[in-house]
């Protein structure tokens, strides 16, 4: 097993796509640090995870503060003598359109996912570095980070900030040896099982049976399983010349999302002043606005959300 004898933290992995996470490194032979701030949830995601023949301790505590960083690293240390693999996965939601979005809103999840993820990675960075480990980081990101979505201001900061901070660490770790990427999942979750749209896929998968093609291929849309293996890849030795990526998985789909380029370049000598902008700027600005935003396909016929599942 490709990750025998590692040891990793997956943070906010007691269920959904984290506990899922947890589940595939322990099953590549690695030793895992369950978190989440519900201990009888992190008690019943070690038991699984036993179950399945694997190992696994929890570790209970609200991420976001350097305090639950610091407790996770020493309970890897604690429990399995060395730590090799971070998976930053903790987070909340709190949506709200701009003007009913309260500080509290914002600050919670920035709090969770974004200063959480600093914190666990500065901590899990300084123990590699100091231990002379080849670590692997990997982080969670969103669609909505790359693209923006109504209603999600605080989350939409945070997974963006996630991956600026993945850039710069790409550059900062390499001299260590040590990789960090960004996943982007897009798989069912507890929201997901709210949305009409995705009923049909929901529904399947309740079932035990595989979703429609369409969500599966189209929209590359799947189960938390999907995504587990890509947290694999990148956690094991076969993904050393990988870091500081943006990589996209769900369902049958796999993408590496492109860093940020300039769709158009313009030169004007002396400076763009706001009369040549005036003459040039519905030309050089206004023609090559970009997308913003998710774009759905259109569902099937056969797809279609029945009448009932609006009250979901």
């Amino acid at each position: 097993m490709s990750l025998n004898g590692k040891v990793v933290i997956v943070t906010g992995s007691g269920q959904g796509l984290g506990l899922a996470y947890a589940r595939e490194l322990a099953r590549h032979g690695a030793s895992v640090v369950v978190n989440d701030v519900n201990a009888a949830t992190a008690a019943a995601a070690v038991n699984q995870i036993r179950e399945d023949g694997g190992q696994a301790v929890a570790v209970v505590a609200p991420v976001g503060t350097t305090d639950a960083a610091k407790a996770l690293v020493a309970g890897a240390v604690e429990a399995f003598g060395r730590l090799d693999i971070l998976v930053t996965n903790a987070g909340i939601l709190r949506d709200k359109s701009l003007l009913k979005m309260t500080d509290e809103d914002f600050d919670l999840v920035i709090n969770v996912h974004l200063k959480g993820t600093f914190t666990c990675v500065r901590e899990a960075f300084a123990y590699f570095k100091e231990n002379n480990i080849p670590g692997r980081i990997i982080t969670i990101g969103s669609p909505t980070g790359q693209r923006g979505t109504f209603g999600q201001t605080n989350y939409a900061a945070a997974k963006a900030g996630i991956v600026g901070m993945v850039r710069t660490w790409a550059l900062e770790m390499k001299k260590a040896g040590v990789t960090v990427n960004t996943v982007v999942p897009v798989a069912a979750t507890a929201m997901t099982k709210t949305v009409p749209y995705f009923q049909k896929a929901v529904e399947a998968e309740e079932r035990g049976e595989v979703m429609p093609a369409f969500f599966r291929h189209d929209l590359g849309f799947g189960t938390p399983d999907d995504v587990a293996g890509i947290i694999a890849y990148l956690a094991s030795d076969e993904s050393a010349s990988i870091s500081g990526q943006v990589i996209g998985v769900g369902g049958d789909r796999l993408q590496v999302w492109t860093h940020p380029e300039p769709a158009v370049t313009e030169y004007r000598e002396g400076g763009w002043s706001y009369e040549a902008l005036q003459e040039r700027g519905a030309e050089v600005i206004g023609a090559h606005q970009q997308s913003i935003g998710e774009k759905f396909l259109p569902l099937p016929l056969e797809l279609q959300p029945t009448e009932t599942a609006g009250a979901r």
